[in-house]
C-alpha cells in the first residue's frame, strides 16, 4: 500500500520555543531529525511525509523549508505565519515562493483565550491563506470546536484539517461532548480530519487498539474514508507507542474497509489535500538523499 505520513515533526531543543516541551520530559525533550525518522518510513513503506511545525515562529518555518530541501521524502510543510499581523500578506509572499509550503497551523491549543480563531484579525489572516491557495491545520480540543464552525462559515475558500481528531478524551472514555462537537463539522465539506495523535489521548502504558476504535469509528462515520487522513504524530507519539505500532494500529483499525477507501486514508486524500502530486514524483524516500543545514 502507498502511504502518506500527513502529520509529523522535527525539532531542535534550543533552537526554537516549544512552551508545549518540558525540560524533564525524557522522550521529547531531545533533537528530532530526517536522519532518524528516514529509515523508519522506509521499512514501513511510507513513500512521502508532511512536515507539521511545533513552534509560533517564522524562523521555525523557515527551517523546516530547509529541511525539505535537503529530503525528498518530506513532500510538503505546514508552517506558522502570524495570522493577527496585518501584514501577514508579507509573510505569506516569503513561504509560498517555496514549492513545498503548503499550509499554515497555529498553536492554538496553547492560546489563553478558547476563542482566539474567530477573533476578527485572525479571520482576516485565515481568509488571506485561501487567497494563497493554502490550508489550515487546526491544532484544537474539544472546547474549541464550536469555535471551528465559524471559522468554516467565514472562510468557506479555506480547506481546514482537525488535527489529532481535536484530541477526544480516549484515556477516560468519555466520547459523547467530544462526538456532539465534531459531528457537524462534517457537514462542512472544506473540513477534514487526521486520523493521528490518538495513543497519546488514550492511557500510554496500557492503550489497546481497541479503545482507540469507537472514536475512529465516529470520525468515519461523520466525515467518510474521503475527508480523513493518516499521521503519524511522530515523535509525540513514541510516549505511547512506536512508529510502527501506531500505524499497524490504524491499520488494523480500517482493515475492514474497502481497498480503495484505505488507499485514500492512507494516502490519496493527504495528497490532494496538501496538492502533494504538484511535486515530483520521484521524489519519495527511495532516492533521498539525508544531509542537515
Amino acid at each position: 500500500m502507498h502511504i502518506v505520513d500527513s502529520h509529523h515533526h522535527f525539532w531542535q531543543v534550543g533552537r526554537f520555543d516549544y512552551p508545549w516541551m518540558s525540560s524533564g520530559d525524557k522522550i521529547l525533550y531531545r533533537e528530532y531529525l530526517p536522519e532518524t525518522l528516514e529509515p523508519v518510513l522506509r521499512l514501513n513503506g511510507v513513500a512521502k511525509t508532511v512536515l507539521v511545525q511545533a513552534s509560533n515562529s517564522m524562523a521555525e518555518s523557515r527551517w523546516l523549508l530547509s529541511l525539505a530541501d535537503a529530503n525528498p521524502f518530506i513532500a510538503g510543510v505546514v508552517g506558522w505565519v502570524d495570522l493577527a499581523n496585518p501584514d501577514v500578506d508579507q509573510q505569506l509572499d516569503e513561504l509560498t515562493a517555496h514549492p513545498k509550503f503548503k499550509g499554515v497551523r497555529h498553536l492554538v491549543e496553547s492560546e489563553p483565550a478558547d476563542d482566539w480563531l474567530i477573533q476578527p484579525a485572525v479571520l482576516y489572516g485565515l481568509n488571506r491563506l485561501s487567497a494563497y491557495g493554502l490550508s489550515y491545520d487546526l491544532l484544537v480540543h474539544t472546547r474549541h470546536l464550536k469555535h471551528v464552525q465559524m471559522v468554516a462559515e467565514r472562510c468557506p475558500e479555506l480547506s481546514l484539517v482537525i488535527d489529532h481528531m481535536a484530541k477526544p478524551p480516549i484515556a477516560r472514555d468519555e466520547m459523547k461532548e467530544w462526538a456532539r462537537e465534531i459531528k457537524p463539522l462534517a457537514a462542512n465539506e472544506n473540513i477534514y480530519c487526521k486520523v493521528s495523535g490518538l495513543v497519546t489521548e488514550a492511557s500510554w502504558t496500557s492503550w489497546r487498539t481497541s479503545d482507540l476504535w469507537p472514536f475512529v469509528k465516529c470520525a468515519l462515520e461523520v466525515f467518510g474514508p474521503e475527508r480523513l487522513m493518516f499521521g503519524s504524530d511522530h515523535p509525540v507519539c513514541l510516549l505511547a507507542a512506536s512508529y510502527e505500532r501506531v500505524l499497524e494500529s490504524f491499520q488494523e483499525i480500517l482493515r475492514e474497509l474497502k481497498d480503495a477507501e484505505r488507499n485514500q486514508i492512507f494516502a490519496e486524500n493527504a495528497e490532494r489535500f496538501y496538492r502533494l502530486k504538484e511535486m515530483d514524483p520521484t521524489l519519495t524516500i527511495s532516492n533521498c538523499r539525508m544531509s542537515i543545514d
